[in-house]
């Protein structure tokens, strides 16, 4: 187990010389930090909301990597199995828009006959993308006393992420895919918003999970050794920061078998439904996605002590692997 400071103030990510601000270092049950990022080069900011309705799963990525945009719009249709997808690179990152604080402004992003705008305001973010085949128009309410765990993860001075995981907000609007519109109700939305300096090379697996009043959030690898994780139980809409790391088990040549993730307070299976793959290759950076679709069984264990039951929440799992 780690120890993690609560942030409850707000704070600048960086100081003035754009080094890492050892007093922004912690967590937060809000988004508290003000990504004040400088130079160019290994600064990345992204905005990623995955969907959950009866019918079909729904992510979306909005992504600045300074030299690139990558952008991407991705529908799963959970009767038929049929994927829908519409991908981009923009060079340089160009009419790419990123706010310095989550929760605030509008994101946007436009190329290759793809564009996403996402605007928060004081109920909640609207969520529109459009391609030639898809279009998504989506209100993602944010509750009264709603928290999301915030956290911040230094390798170095030089080297940290901002992220924000909000998990469990609900979603309603409508989804276009071809000729057919289906009403988005009864759904669940999850952000993650990202801002920071990365290393070349990194490896991350995430897990993310939801049902009505019980949400998990759980993450490894990338976190290990810096002292912080974004490992988190919600019941209600309340933060249960869980500061343990984890150990994952899963296998690497099928990964639809079930995943394992364990800890101190964690003991959770993952049973996937649907394995989706996404690769990029641009020479010098270079990205492979695994991330599978499905239900969670197990346990978390509360801050009063008690164990939550999670079976029955669903969402994602993944292993991501980057150079960029």
């Amino acid at each position: 187990m780690t120890y993690e400071r609560e942030i409850t103030e707000p704070v600048d990510l960086c100081l003035p010389g754009g080094r890492l601000n050892p007093a922004a270092v912690g967590w937060s049950r809000r988004p508290l930090h003000r990504s004040n990022l400088r130079g160019w080069g290994r600064a990345k900011r992204w905005e990623y909301w995955g969907i959950v309705t009866p019918t079909h799963i729904i992510g979306l990525v909005a992504a600045s990597l300074d030299y690139a945009g990558l952008h991407g719009l991705y529908v799963l249709n959970r009767d038929t199995g049929q994927e829908s997808a519409k991908d981009v690179v923009v060079p340089l990152a160009r009419r790419a828009v990123m706010p310095d604080r989550s929760g605030t402004g509008t994101a946007s992003v436009e190329g290759g006959g793809l564009r996403i705008d996402l605007a928060a305001h004081a109920g909640g973010t609207t969520i529109r993308a459009v391609s030639a085949t898809i279009e998504l128009e989506v209100e993602v309410s944010l509750p009264v006393s709603h928290e999301s765990l915030g956290v911040v993860v230094p390798w170095g001075a030089h080297r940290f992420q901002y992220t924000v995981k909000d998990l469990g907000r609900p979603a309603q609007g409508t989804l276009r895919v071809g000729s057919q519109t289906h009403p988005i109700d009864s759904a669940f939305a999850v952000l993650d918003h990202g801002r920071g300096k990365w290393p070349y090379s990194v490896v991350w697996n995430w897990a993310a999970g939801c049902a009505p009043g019980r949400a998990i959030q759980l993450g490894g690898k990338w976190t290990d050794g810096t002292g912080s994780t974004e490992n988190a139980l919600f019941l209600d809409g309340r933060l249960h920061k869980i500061s343990d790391e984890l150990e994952w088990h899963y296998d690497r040549s099928d990964w639809k078998r079930p995943w394992r993730i364990t800890g101190p307070r964690v003991e959770v299976e993952f049973h996937p439904f649907h394995e989706k793959t996404a690769k990029n290759n641009l020479l010098v950076v270079a990205s492979k996605i695994h991330q599978c679709f499905g239900h969670f069984t197990g346990r978390a264990r509360a801050d009063d002590g008690s164990w939550i039951d999670l079976d029955g929440l669903t969402g994602w799992v993944e292993n991501a692997r980057h150079r960029w």
